[in-house]
């Protein structure tokens, strides 16, 4: 039996979905928790698993998978027998459409949080010279220069526009998926819910479930994916009370704002 060794972060999304599949499919693993606000994904052991210096990494008797959503993939093709992904043509497109576009989303995500809650606590722990050689040890140059516009401009950056746009798609489509069966994946559950589930939860985290108040497909999902086991083991029990809510009220303060970018949005 192979041995599972995944590198994660406790609130990384990217990690909660990979969290989330490995106790869906009831796989034991080696848990390696990286303390991402120390900067342990810098480490030179890290970085050579991971040249991005991101979370998760998945090592399964010495192959390294990288990129939650292919994780997620070879964990149910390769340790599952496929039986999260949809079986029908038309369902297995869209999941896999699904996975692809978790891309974009995650990016919308990041935008989102660090636009608010996490360039509030940025700028309140952190001086200028600590803000800056932290942005200098990111690898990608563009994300690198995202991340020092969000952390000067807030809400006002410019990707915001464009986390708002995805994240509206995202809605649209999702909404579109639950009016007609009780999963995005369709009938049964399946590897999208896996795949969406930590999205939605840090936009709910940050106080932001306002936008989608006018769905109530999408509320409904959340309830019944939150009231799976999985939830609590992967991703609810390891975020302190005191953490959550101090997350929460701290979004709620940005909420007018962003309430407003998201109606005037085009």
């Amino acid at each position: 039996m192979s041995t599972l060794v995944l590198y994660h972060g406790t609130t990384s999304v990217c990690s909660q979905k990979v969290r989330l599949a490995l106790e869906e499919i009831g796989l034991d693993y080696d848990s390696r928790l990286l303390d991402l606000q120390k900067g342990d994904q810098f480490a030179p052991d890290y970085v050579a698993l991971n040249p991005e210096a991101v979370v998760p990494t998945l090592v399964d008797d010495g192959l390294v998978v990288v990129e939650s959503s292919l994780i997620l993939s070879y964990l149910d093709r390769v340790h599952n027998g496929g039986a999260l992904m949809p079986a029908a043509p038309d369902r297995g497109v869209a999941a896999r459409h699904w996975l692809l576009r978790g891309l974009a989303i995650h990016g919308a995500i990041n935008t989102l949080s660090f636009s608010t809650v996490m360039r509030d606590k940025m700028l309140a722990t952190k001086s200028q010279d600590e803000i800056d050689a932290s942005l200098a040890r990111m690898p990608d140059p563009v994300a690198r220069a995202k991340r020092r516009d969000l952390l000067d401009r807030g809400l006002a950056s410019v990707h915001v526009d464009q986390a708002l746009r995805h994240v509206g798609l995202w809605f649209a489509d999702m909404n579109a998926a639950l009016r007609q069966t009780a999963w995005i994946s369709g009938d049964a559950f399946g590897l999208s819910d896996v795949a969406l589930l930590s999205y939605l939860d840090r936009l709910d985290r940050l106080g932001f479930d306002g936008l989608w108040a006018d769905r109530p497909a999408i509320a409904g999902w959340l309830a019944a994916m939150k009231a799976r086991p999985s939830y609590a083991r992967a991703i609810a029990d390891l975020i302190p009370d005191g953490a959550a809510t101090a997350m929460r009220t701290a979004g709620q303060t940005h909420w007018p704002e962003l309430s407003d970018r998201w109606t005037a949005r085009t």
